[in-house]
């Protein structure tokens, strides 16, 4: 069983190192290639700092989070939930710094990476489609997702957009000869790969006389 999980955060800023935190985690779990909704993860944290001007990308206010839980307590549930799967994050440098940051300042020396393997989504849609833009929404307007909930950033909302991104990226060819049917059939399972039928009989050879073939010859032959 392979079990994904699709990861983003809302951070007050940029850089953990001038002191920014993490004020929202968000997750969504593939398992088989299937996004399974029951069992998302979401969280928001109350960050001992203010947002500062982050608000206007997130939408999360001081307000909002004053009675929210610190991270130091809410870790060994976010843990346990990724623990042993791959996580696929869009510019995972990011959103691992600032993870690693808020387990370095909990008094950890764990690193995500040593629990978990990563796939960069970003890395891959470079790899995949350079010279091209290749954030979310870029990959959405790609890969005709909708994303028209997305006013404001919000973790869990955008670990559901990726999750489908994610699965159309790695999807192959959905479809060889589609009909309206198999576009039915591709809508329900976006990897689903319509195959050609191998029930077609024999092919029925016809071989040209030998009458045609003198004709045939001649004919090449006054040109």
């Amino acid at each position: 069983m392979e079990r994904l999980i699709v990861l983003d955060t809302e951070t007050t800023g940029i850089e953990p190192s001038e002191g920014h935190r993490i004020i929202e985690i968000g997750c969504t779990e593939i398992i088989d290639r299937e996004i399974t909704e029951n069992n998302e993860y979401h969280q928001y944290i109350q960050p001992d700092r203010n947002v500062g001007d982050s608000v206007r990308i997130h939408g999360i206010t001081d307000k909002f989070l004053t009675k929210k839980p610190k991270f130091e307590e809410i870790v060994s549930e976010f843990m346990e939930y990724i623990k042993g799967a791959t996580l696929v994050i869009h510019n995972a440098p990011f959103d691992l710094g600032f993870l690693n940051h808020e387990l370095k300042l909990f008094g950890s020396d764990e690193r995500i990476e040593d629990h978990c393997t990563i796939i960069d989504s970003l890395e891959l849609s470079k790899q995949q489609r350079p010279g091209t833009l290749h954030n979310l929404d870029s990959l959405c307007r790609r890969f005709e997702i909708d994303a028209s909930a997305r006013t404001v950033h919000g973790a869990l909302l955008d670990a559901q957009i990726l999750a489908q991104v994610y699965l159309a990226m790695t999807g192959g060819q959905s479809t060889l000869f589609g009909n309206e049917q198999a576009m039915s059939d591709n809508n329900s399972s976006n990897h689903k790969i319509i195959r050609v039928s191998q029930d077609l009989g024999k092919v029925k050879v016809i071989s040209a006389s030998e009458q045609e073939l003198e004709l045939h010859n001649n004919y090449f032959a006054n040109i």
